[in-house]
């Protein structure tokens, strides 16, 4: 899932947060830390769809996911 992301997002997001300059490795930990944190979500958020058998994923549902 991590591939999903780019690098110059989590450079942006770490960089946000501090006048710091960040290595690669730091993005591409970043990078994985939220593709694995996406992918829990998403996979709760389905499940959450499917328990209601519905076959459209709302906001709710992922709102829900991150609660759990």
């Amino acid at each position: 899932m991590a591939e999903e992301f780019t690098l110059a997002p989590m450079r942006r997001l770490l960089k946000k947060y501090g006048d710091i300059k960040v290595s690669e490795e730091a993005c591409e930990e970043m990078r994985l830390v939220v593709g694995e944190y996406a992918a829990e979500i998403a996979k709760k958020a389905i499940s959450i769809a499917k328990e209601e058998n519905r076959k459209t994923l709302l906001a709710r549902d992922v709102r829900e996911a991150q609660r759990r």
